[in-house]
């Protein structure tokens, strides 16, 4: 701990957003450079407790008291030596982890957290700016092949964990690009994609072999990938969306949001010179209020939308931790992402407690109008609020409502049928042993295919605990770590 006061003499400070008028016109991330001064300071807040509370929040175990320590002293080469010892990506996490850890930080208790997340992305991009990321190739190959089904962070974790070990791994994505939902969930201006290539382009020289454009069960069966490989990693996410079954459902204009967001990042790849789907000159309605209807707001406002209007069917949650979420568990607080203040200062709105009871076509049958009303909270099960029905107008719809599981059909039906006890758990999902292997004999599975859509972190700490059993499977021992065990219980 290099600084004993430097909690009781900074208080948190983050980098400034660019101006909303200014970001707004292109698709870059929206934080601008963060002085290394001002990074010093916010290092030198970390207490460095007998019991951090912030590993317990992290399931990546981050050291991160000892890397706030060595940002202070100005040892960047040894600080992103920590880091990766625990974070195969922390370019991923650094931008787009909720930051359970900050939640969990003793610091917090009575006073603003250390800003953990920020440190951390400076970290690593100092360290790919210094060239200290570089391939680490193995010594030796163990001639075992693993098929990794799905790049993600769960994924990539594996395959770069198994790589490292010396096996042949191969992953294989449906889409035309490497990355899943960092890749075509993600907007640009919340992380640009060049953070994914730079770190694919690590991954290729250590030897991982990747194959686009290939739908495991459909271009190749479970019975082949388990013939060509000696174990398999299942890694494809928890990609069924939540749908709005209400009257107008079928009208064209309302969309998913994983069929809106990919079309924009796809503009932004080059591959269009406008999205099939494109928000510009109309009335948008996003429905839900989590991070991905941020996303979708973001998308709209840059795409030229007349309006934005964000629906919630929760109340507004609290400003500050509520007494119901003691630290040091992860609290649902309010939040002004940038794209809710962008949404703000365009004159758009987030409504609240409220629930979508009919789309409303013309005669074309696309949607020109959504019907909504108010709703008591959740101990009364949503009931609709008399008197509060309303219309308001909307050319396009996405539903950002969250997802219920992995799709089964193909790939995991086929596994199901092959399999000695029971492929799927009480929620749908792949279950799995405290070693992450499925009912299937050498078929592993990591990630929300396997615990329910969840955090990014957690996606790469199961990654990269999934690649120590899958090495120990197949060589009878292991030296990759393990970050958690899947029956662990998250504080998020």
């Amino acid at each position: 701990m290099a600084d004993p006061k430097g909690f009781l003499t900074h208080g948190r400070e983050l980098p400034a957003r660019r101006p909303v008028d200014v970001r707004i016109r292109d698709w870059k991330e929206v934080y601008q450079d963060f002085p290394k001064a001002a990074l010093t300071k916010q290092a030198s807040r970390c207490m460095d407790c007998g019991i951090p509370f912030c590993h317990n929040g992290c399931p990546l175990g981050n050291l991160i008291p000892e890397w706030n320590d060595l940002v202070y002293r100005d040892d960047w080469r040894e600080a992103i030596e920590r880091l990766h010892a625990t974070n195969n990506f922390p370019e991923f996490t650094g931008r787009l982890c909720p930051a359970p850890c900050e939640a969990a930080c003793v610091l917090g208790i009575n006073s603003d957290p250390v800003a953990i997340k920020r440190v951390e992305v400076e970290i690593i991009d100092r360290a790919f700016d210094e060239g200290w990321v570089t391939p680490q190739i193995p010594t030796a190959r163990t001639g075992r092949k693993v098929a990794v089904v799905g790049s993600g962070p769960a994924g990539l974790a594996a395959a770069q964990q198994l790589t490292r070990a010396g096996h042949d791994v191969v992953v294989f994505e449906r889409a035309d690009r490497v990355g899943g939902l960092l890749r075509y969930g993600i907007p640009e201006f919340k992380m640009e994609k060049r953070h994914i290539d730079r770190r694919l382009a690590q991954m290729r020289a250590e030897g991982t072999e990747f194959r686009t454009g290939v739908n495991v069960g459909v271009d190749i069966t479970a019975a082949q990938l388990r013939e060509q490989f000696d174990a398999v990693v299942l890694a494809g996410g928890a990609t069924k969306w939540r749908d709005l079954p209400v009257a107008g459902r079928d009208l064209k204009g309302v969309h998913q949001a994983m069929e809106y967001l990919p079309l924009a990042n796809k503009v932004q790849e080059g591959d269009r010179a406008t999205p099939q789907i494109d928000a510009n000159g109309k009335h948008v309605v996003v429905i839900g209020g989590g991070d991905t209807g941020a996303d979708c707001i973001g998308t709209a406002i840059r795409q030229g939308a007349a309006s934005v209007t964000q629906l919630e069917i929760m109340p507004q949650p609290p400003a500050e931790r509520p007494g119901s979420q003691p630290w040091p568990t992860f609290p649902i607080l309010f939040k002004m992402e940038s794209a809710h203040e962008e949404l703000a200062e365009g004159g758009g709105d987030r409504v609240y407690a409220v629930s979508t009871t009919e789309f409303v076509g013309d005669a074309g049958g696309n949607v020109r109008a959504l019907r909504l009303v108010e709703v008591e909270g959740p101990a009364n099960g949503f009931k609709p609020i008399p008197g509060t029905e309303r219309e308001i107008p909307a050319d396009l719809v996405t539903l950002s409502m969250g997802f219920v599981g992995p799709e089964k059909a193909g790939l995991l039906e086929d596994l199901a049928e092959s399999a000695d006890g029971e492929f799927f758990d009480a929620r749908g999902n792949v279950a799995r042993d405290r070693d992450y292997q499925t009912s299937v004999e050498g078929v592993f599975v990591a990630g929300d295919m396997g615990r329910g859509q969840s955090l990014i972190v957690w996606a790469i700490a199961e990654g990269r605990s999934a690649a120590a059993a899958v090495d120990r499977h197949l060589t009878g021992q292991t030296a990759l770590p393990v970050a958690i065990p899947p029956t662990a219980r998250p504080l998020v």
